[in-house]
């Protein structure tokens, strides 16, 4: 009696036969990145996760009960923070609010018009003027610090809103940015078309070239508006009256008021959480400007 044939497997789509068979070599290198980036995600996350947890608890459960639990105090610490001075932390919040948007605004402005002309025109000393700007992003803000209020106490400025702002107008880094975006997405075919035709030089920025430039000019807003909303030691030198303080002054002294009083700490985490909201609730609002091509409406070379 023959005994029957067993047939063996096949071996699978691009493997050898007679080898184990596993994840390769490659896929493996490709999942460091993935795991480098979720650790880099769960590291700046993790601290945004305890201040919305934290600002729930109470004064009796900050420190009683675990880290990541949440408590049930939320809406007396908001009542308390509201009735804190009459409301001065919401005086805190519209001072920071007029310093980011409209230093953010002034300075988007500046950094297009410096980045366009930089990118667009050739004239002597415009590389010693770009390396100039660059030396200005390199130095740290607490160099200009000191010297920006020698000039402002000159012209009676500090303790004023235009303190905080007329430093915020002119950024290295935006005009950095503002110049090469306006060097990729501005053709110069299309500047010269537009002088062919008549147009000024204002209309063939404001017409032409400003719609072009209009996603690197939304990261520009972005970046310097969180820098100004975030912005500490400015503020710090030049204001005295509390009511011109933006947010994280504000909460530097609800924080310091808090070793004596531990009771402000609730206040102090709490109003951390609402400054954060307007920062998110900008980047879900603005995303929608950015475009991925960066000759969107232009020629193709």
């Amino acid at each position: 009696m023959s005994t029957p044939a067993v047939r063996t497997p096949e071996p699978a789509a691009g493997t050898t036969p007679g080898t184990a068979q596993g994840p390769s070599p490659r896929r493996r290198i490709a999942l460091i990145p993935t795991v480098t980036l979720l650790l880099g995600a769960l590291y700046c996350l993790l601290p945004v996760a305890w201040v919305v947890i934290a600002s729930t608890k109470s004064g009796s459960e900050l420190f009683s009960t675990f880290t990541f639990l949440p408590g049930t105090g939320f809406a007396e610490n908001l009542s308390d923070l509201n009735a804190y001075r009459d409301g001065v932390y919401w005086q805190w919040m519209g001072n920071s609010a007029l310093y980011a948007v409209l230093g953010a605004l002034l300075s988007t402005t500046v950094s297009s018009l410096a980045g366009y002309a930089l990118a667009t025109y050739r004239f002597r000393g415009r590389e010693t003027m770009f390396n100039v700007l660059l030396a200005g992003v390199l130095m740290p803000p607490v160099i200009l610090a000191i010297p920006q209020y020698l000039l402002l106490a000159e012209a009676d400025l500090t303790d004023s809103y235009w303190a905080v702002l007329l430093p915020q107008i002119l950024s290295p880094y935006g005009v950095y940015l503002s110049r090469i975006y306006a060097a990729a997405a501005v053709p110069a075919d299309v500047v010269e078309a537009g002088r062919m035709d008549g147009a000024s030089e204002w209309r063939i920025f404001t017409r032409i070239a400003l719609p072009m430039m209009v996603p690197g000019l939304v990261t520009v807003f972005l970046f310097q508006f969180v820098a100004i909303w975030n912005n500490f030691l400015l503020p710090y030198i030049m204001l005295s009256d509390d009511e011109k303080f933006p947010i994280t002054l504000g909460l530097h002294t609800l924080l310091e008021q808090g070793a004596n009083t531990p009771a402000l700490y609730t206040l102090v985490i709490t109003g951390a959480f609402l400054a954060v909201i307007p920062l998110v609730a900008l980047f879900l609002v603005i995303q929608r400007f950015w475009s991925l091509d960066l000759l969107s409406g232009a020629v193709k070379s």
